[in-house]
Parts: C-alpha cells; sequence; structure tokens
C-alpha cells in the first residue's frame, strides 16, 4: 500500500512510500532521512501523521478473470477499507510461536521461529489482536457465512473465546492429524502431530451452508468426523517457494468445498503465500487475501499465475484427493 507521510517540522515534507504497515511506512521514512545526512531528533518530530488514502488500496495483484485478488499491506488497516461482501472466511493467524525454539525439517535441526509477525506477546495483547481481525472480518462476512480459523493450544482458545465473545457460533472444532510431523527431538514431551481448526458461522440463528452429501461421499459413504488425517504440504506444493506455515492445498480444498458453492468469494486475511486462494480458485470460487511480507505476496502472484497454465492446473487438481474425487465422480461442489 502506498502512504502519504507527511512530517511537520520547520518545513513541512511529503514523502510517498510503498509499505506493507504505517509502522514500517514511517521507518522507512526516517531512513531515507538518515541517508541523506538529514539530521532529525525526536523532538524535531511535532507529530507524526499517516493518511490511507482509500484510492490507494487498490490491489497489488489481480489476476485477469477477476476471481483472485491480492493486497499487499496489514490486515488491521486493509479490512476496513475492502468492500468485498465474503461467503467465507479461513485464517491462519500467528500462533505466537517464535521465541527461539527448534525443531527437525528433513533431518535437520531448524529453529522454529517464522519472523517478527509471530513472537510472543502478553495473553492480554493476544486477545486484543484476535477480538480485533475477527471483528473486522466480521464486518465483511454475508449473514449466513462461515470463518474458519487454524491453531494451536497456543493461539486456539484465545480465538474461541473471540469468536464467542463477538456473536458467532462455534459448529465444530476440526483436529488436523498430520501423517508426517515432524520428530520432536526433545525426547519430554509427545510428539506435536495436529493442528487444530474451528469452523464458526456469523449468526448464532442463520443457518450456514455444509455440503453434507459431499464431505460423506469423500469419506467412503460415512459422515464425516472432525478429525482429518491429511500430510503437510508436499514438494510439489513448493515450485514457487517456501512459506513457513503453508497449508496444504489437500486441508484447504477440503474446508472450501465443505463450506461454500461454486461461485462464492473466500477472504483469508494472512494469506501467506496464496494457499487460500489457489484451492479456490482451482474449485471455481473467488478469492480476496491479505499478506504484510513482500516476499510472499510475490509468491502468492507466482503460485496464481503458475495455474493461469490449464495442464499445469489440471495436474494439481489431480493430485488433491478430494478435487480428484469430485472430478471423476462428478458429485455436487
Amino acid at each position: 500500500m502506498k502512504y502519504q507521510v507527511t512530517i511537520t517540522e520547520t518545513l513541512s515534507r511529503t514523502v510517498s512510500v510503498e509499505a506493507p504497515s504505517a509502522e514500517i511506512a514511517e521507518e522507512q521514512v526516517r531512513g531515507q532521512y538518515r541517508d541523506e545526512e538529514i539530521v532529525l531528533g525526536s523532538s524535531d518530530f511535532c507529530y507524526f501523521d499517516v493518511d490511507v488514502n482509500r484510492e490507494d488500496s487498490k490491489p497489488f495483484y489481480q489476476s485477469q478473470t477477476g476471481d483472485f485478488k491480492l493486497y499487499y499491506g496489514d490486515c488491521m488497516e486493509l479490512l476496513p477499507l475492502l468492500n468485498d461482501k465474503v461467503d467465507m472466511v479461513f485464517a491462519d493467524p500467528p500462533y505466537f510461536l517464535s521465541n527461539g525454539g527448534i525443531s527437525v525439517q528433513s533431518g535437520k535441526i531448524v529453529s522454529v521461529n517464522k519472523g517478527d509477525w509471530d513472537k510472543g506477546m502478553s495473553s492480554e495483547d493476544i486477545d486484543a489482536f484476535n477480538r480485533k481481525w475477527i471483528g473486522q472480518c466480521r464486518e465483511l462476512l454475508k449473514d449466513n457465512g462461515t470463518i474458519w480459523v487454524s491453531g494451536t493450544y497456543h493461539n486456539i482458545f484465545s480465538v474461541a473465546n473471540a469468536l464467542a465473545s463477538l456473536g458467532f457460533k462455534i459448529l465444530n472444532v476440526i483436529t488436523w492429524a498430520k501423517t508426517n510431523p515432524p520428530p520432536n527431538i526433545s525426547c519430554r514431551y509427545f510428539t506435536y502431530s495436529t493442528e487444530f481448526i474451528i469452523w464458526a458461522r456469523k449468526m448464532v440463528k442463520v443457518p450456514h451452508y455444509y455440503n453434507y452429501e459431499l464431505m460423506k461421499a469423500i469419506n467412503g459413504d460415512k459422515q464425516m468426523t472432525d478429525v482429518w488425517r491429511l500430510p503437510a504440504i508436499a514438494p510439489w506444493e513448493k515450485t514457487c517457494g517456501k512459506h513457513p506455515t503453508q497449508k496444504p492445498l489437500s486441508l484447504m480444498s477440503r474446508i472450501i468445498l465443505a463450506s461454500t458453492k461454486k461461485g462464492d468469494k473466500v477472504l483469508d486475511p494472512f494469506c501467506g503465500s496464496g494457499t487460500t486462494g489457489i484451492a479456490a480458485n482451482l474449485l471455481e470460487r473467488g478469492f480476496v487475501g491479505i499478506e504484510r511480507e513482500r516476499e510472499y505476496v510475490e509468491m502468492s502472484q507466482r503460485r496464481r499465475l503458475e495455474i493461469d497454465n490449464p495442464q499445469t492446473a489440471e495436474s494439481y487438481r489431480t493430485r488433491i484427493k478430494d478435487i480428484d474425487f469430485v472430478e471423476r465422480c462428478e458429485v455436487m461442489v
């Protein structure tokens, strides 16, 4: 997003910069002053005001068909500026896990730190954070719409409390049991092999959409339970780069198939590498995504351009179990 940053001292200067948030925009402008050897102390800044112009809140990228809109910036600032009403929200917010821990990937010990956006906060700050973004998403959600939020024990209880306090009705808590979890190298705990995904509808008394028959068919003509055994991301899902918390297309496809119809619109306020949008477009749903890290916005764009190739899109569909089932059996989606 572009910001008009006005710095008031003896003279007033307006500088236009592109940044994912107002905080970073301010830091960029201060850096420009330092690089130009214009020395300013904190007392020289009488005040610092950031004006977000709605006209500048245009998608960073939009597909030719308009079914994939991608915004670069902080969702807290961008969500109030969007006009899209959506049928479903999927959110993979920070789990607040980046506190110096280690894990194992491909047999190597690695840091679990994801970035500054995932650093731990106090429980009060986490609660306030979740209430704010969930409340903003609620404004964009249709009355019969639903929201899915993923997490671990680090954040999922805060999310559940925020949903309840904002008037949502919790429908299920899905347990995603990973079939290929990393080992626990400390050997002092059970291996972490699950994540939780809360599914809730916006209004307590307004019915939501659930494709019960399809979920039953996918599950061998038995009612699907709230425990899903699905693998983590496969190598073929990383052709455009790697995101540290990337969700697998198999998971996102099931969520979208279960709770939306063709032509519906899906919002992801923390869209990372764009998996939600790729799954939505493969299933003929529209997508609106927001991401604050430039690296991942560009990765999302590359992934969306990749499936403009019909052969690539078809290859993805055949590799995603639920989509392949739908296309082979020609069931209602």
